[in-house]
C-alpha cells in the first residue's frame, strides 16, 4: 500500500488512550481594517487580542460574514484575527502524552499561534490541519491563548480561484480601492468554519490507518495498514486488530501493522436505495504498543465493506448497477454561512431521505467530516470534490498545479476509508477545451490514483464541448453540466430533449465511458407563479425538470447513462450581482429548506426510480 508523505489525519476520537477537548464557542474577533500588515507588525499574537483594539464576540464554528450588521465585515477581504483562552488539564503536562491542536477547516490561508508562539499554518479553506502543541502549553496553573489569523484573499493560484482588481480611476474610486473577483458562483464565506479542538495521544501513537475492502463470495476481505508515529519508535512494535460488528461483538482478529482480515457472512455497505439494511458500519479497532515504554494507543475507525467498479457502461457498487439520483449541494445557510451546524446536517439528511435521493456531490469543495459521517451511516453515496472550481487559462500554472496536488492528497488522506465516497471529482467546469489543461489534469489524475489504493473512479464536472475536451481521457466517468432551457435558449423548454440527447450521445461517442448529468436546473423565486410557465417561476422550473426527465429516461435505455444530479439541493448565497436576486435560486428547496413545487416533482421521480431499483435488486438479498 502507498503511504501518504505528510502523515495521517485521523478524526479525533476518545478512547482508553486518547482524550479530546473542544474549543468551540465565542472567540474574540477583529479585522485588520485598511492596514493589512498591522497585526503582524504590532505582533497581535503576542498578547490578548482585546489589547490591540476593539474586538467583538464571534462564534466558532461559523463564517464571520453574516454575524454582524456591518457590511464592511460581511464583504471584508484580507486578514482577520481571532483569539480565545483555555486551560489544559494538568494531567496533560507529561512527556508521555502528545497534545495536538486541530482545525476542521478555516478559510482560506491560516496562521495559528499558541501563547505567542507560531504553531502551524495552512493554505486552503476546506480541509483539516493540526500541530503538536504540547511544548507550547503553559503549566496547569496558568491559562493558554490560541490566536488565529485568516486571510480570505483568492488569487489565480488558490483553489477556488479568484483575482484582485485595483480600480485606478480616481474620478470613480478612492486611492487603493480594489475588488475581489471570483471565478465561481457562491459567496466567499470566510472564518473558522469547523470544530477546533485539542486531543491527546500517547507519545508514540497510531498516526494513520488505511482500510481497503473486497468481497469474495460471502466473505468480506479487509486489507489494512497502520502507520505509527512519535518518538522512540520500537522496531518490534506490537499491534492488535479487532473487527467489531454494529453491536460491538468481535468477529475477526489480526496482528501486525499490516495484514488481511476475513469477515465471514459479511454485511455489506449498501446505499439506502439498494438494500433494506443500508449503511452498515463495522469498527476497525487498533491497539498498538509502539514506544520503548510500551504504552498502548487505541483507535477505533468506523468502516464499511463494499466494492466499487466501473465498466465501459456501468457504475457498480457491490457488483450491482448503481444509478446516481441526487443533487449538487453547498455548505450554506443563513447567519452561519458555511459554519458547521449539527441541526442543519440532521435536517438535510432527513430531506435527502424524504426526497428519495441516493447521492450528492460535495460541490464545490470537501464538506465537513460530520456530514460525511452521516453519509456513511445513512447509506448516502458521495462524489467527493476538491475546490478546483473555475480553472481557466491563467490558472493552469505550475503554482496552481502544485497546490492542486496537495489538496487532492489532503482530501484522499481524510476520506480514503469512507464507504460512502465512491468517486473523486478533481475539478468543476474547468476550461478543459484548452490544450494546456491536458498535462495539468493528467498530473492531478495520476496523483489521485497513486494515493488511493482502493482505486476509486475519477471524474470532473465538465462544461466544455465534447469534441474539444481534452480532460475526459484521464477520467473513469464523465460528468456533464448542462443548462439547456436556461443559460441557452431560456424559456424554450421544448428544445431541451433534442439538445440534451445530442449532447450526451456526443460525450459517449467521444469518451466511450459512462456518462451522467451532474448539473441541470433553473433559477426559481419561491412563490412566483405564471401560466403558461415563464422563467423564474415555479411553473417553469417544474416544466424544465420534466423535459430533462423525459430525456433521462431515453438515455437510461441506452445502457451507458449512470446518473442525474439536479442543481441545486437548496438556494444559496452568492456575491452581489445584477444576475442574482439575493443568491442563486436554482434550489428545489429554499435556503431555509422549504420545498418549492419542483421538490415534489423530484420526490415523485426518485421514489419511483427507487422502487424499481429495489424490485430489480430483491432477488440478490
Amino acid at each position: 500500500m502507498y503511504f501518504l508523505t505528510s502523515g495521517g489525519m485521523l478524526y479525533p476520537r476518545d478512547s482508553e488512550s486518547r482524550e479530546t477537548k473542544e474549543l468551540s464557542g465565542m472567540w474574540s474577533f477583529r479585522t485588520s481594517g485598511s492596514d493589512q500588515d498591522a497585526g503582524f507588525r504590532e505582533q497581535w499574537y503576542s498578547k490578548p487580542l482585546s489589547q490591540t483594539g476593539p474586538v467583538i464576540p464571534m462564534p466558532v464554528p461559523a463564517s464571520y460574514n453574516d454575524i454582524t450588521q456591518d457590511a464592511a465585515i460581511r464583504d471584508y477581504v484580507g486578514w482577520v484575527w481571532y483569539d480565545r483562552e483555555f486551560f489544559a488539564p494538568t494531567r496533560w503536562r507529561t512527556d508521555d502524552l502528545r497534545v495536538v491542536l486541530r482545525f476542521g477547516s478555516a478559510h482560506y490561508y491560516t496562521i495559528v499561534w499558541v501563547n505567542g508562539q507560531r504553531a502551524v499554518s495552512h493554505d486552503g479553506g476546506h480541509l483539516p490541519f493540526e500541530a503538536d502543541v504540547g511544548h507550547l502549553l503553559s503549566d496547569g496553573r496558568r491559562g493558554n491563548r490560541v490566536t488565529v489569523a485568516i486571510n480570505n484573499t483568492l488569487s489565480p493560484f488558490t483553489l477556488p480561484t479568484g483575482s484582485i482588481e485595483y480600480k485606478n480611476d480616481t474620478n470613480m474610486y478612492p486611492p487603493g480601492y480594489f475588488v475581489q473577483n471570483l471565478n465561481f458562483d457562491f459567496f466567499n464565506y470566510a472564518g473558522i468554519h469547523r470544530t477546533v479542538l485539542l486531543y491527546t495521544t500517547p507519545a508514540t501513537y497510531i498516526d494513520d490507518i488505511t482500510v481497503v475492502t473486497d468481497v469474495r463470495d460471502a466473505v468480506g476481505v479487509v486489507r489494512y495498514n497502520l502507520t505509527l508515529g512519535g518518538r522512540d519508535l520500537n522496531p518490534s512494535a506490537t499491534c492488535k486488530v479487532v473487527i467489531r460488528d454494529k453491536e460491538g461483538t468481535a468477529i475477526a482478529k489480526s496482528a501486525g501493522v499490516q495484514g488481511e482480515v476475513k469477515v465471514a457472512d459479511a454485511i455489506l455497505w449498501w446505499p439506502f436505495t439498494m438494500h433494506p439494511q443500508p449503511g452498515y458500519m463495522y469498527t476497525f479497532e487498533a491497539r498498538c504498543a509502539a514506544g520503548q515504554e510500551g504504552v498502548e494507543d487505541v483507535y477505533r475507525l468506523p468502516f464499511g465493506i463494499r466494492t466499487v467498479n466501473v465498466t465501459k457502461s456501468e457504475f457498480l457498487i457491490n457488483g450491482r448497477p448503481f444509478y446516481f439520483m441526487g443533487f449538487g449541494k453547498h455548505e450554506d445557510a443563513n447567519i452561519r454561512g458555511k459554519g458547521l451546524d449539527y441541526a442543519l446536517i440532521a435536517k438535510d439528511f432527513n430531506l435527502i431521505r424524504w426526497l428519495g435521493a441516493n447521492s450528492f456531490r460535495t460541490s464545490h469543495y470537501p464538506y465537513a467530516e460530520e456530514i460525511m459521517d452521516q453519509a456513511d451511516r445513512q447509506g448516502v453515496v458521495v462524489i467527493d470534490e476538491v475546490p478546483a472550481v473555475g480553472l481557466h487559462k491563467e490558472n493552469f500554472a505550475k503554482q496552481t498545479l502544485q497546490h492542486h496536488l496537495v489538496v487532492i492528497e489532503e482530501l484522499i488522506r481524510r476520506d480514503k476509508n469512507r464507504p460512502s465516497v465512491v468517486m473523486w471529482s478533481i475539478a468543476n467546469e474547468p476550461s478543459s477545451n484548452l490544450a494546456v489543461s491536458n498535462d495539468y489534469f493528467k498530473a492531478v489524475a495520476e496523483r489521485a490514483r497513486s494515493l488511493d489504493v482502493s482505486r476509486r473512479p475519477l471524474t470532473i464536472a465538465l462544461s466544455s464541448a465534447a469534441a474539444k475536451d481534452v480532460a475526459h481521457q484521464h477520467l473513469d466517468v464523465v460528468m456533464v453540466n448542462r443548462y439547456f432551457g436556461w443559460y441557452s435558449d431560456p424559456g424554450r423548454a421544448q428544445l431541451i430533449g433534442r439538445q440534451l440527447l445530442a449532447c450526451i450521445e456526443e460525450w459517449r461517442n467521444v469518451s466511450g465511458k459512462p456518462v451522467m448529468v451532474s448539473e441541470y436546473g433553473a433559477d426559481t423565486i419561491a412563490g412566483m407563479h405564471m401560466d403558461p410557465p415563464y422563467v423564474f417561476t415555479e411553473e417553469y422550473q417544474v416544466q424544465l425538470i420534466g423535459e430533462y426527465h423525459k430525456a433521462f429516461d431515453v438515455l437510461r435505455k441506452k445502457g451507458y447513462f449512470v446518473g442525474e444530479l439536479i442543481w441545486n439541493f437548496a438556494d444559496f448565497m452568492t456575491a452581489q450581482t445584477i444576475t442574482r436576486v439575493v443568491g442563486n435560486k436554482k434550489g428545489i428547496l429554499t435556503r431555509d429548506r422549504q420545498p418549492k413545487a419542483s421538490a415534489h416533482v423530484i420526490r415523485r421521480r426518485y421514489h419511483q426510480l427507487v422502487n424499481s431499483s429495489l424490485d430489480d435488486c430483491a432477488i440478490y438479498w
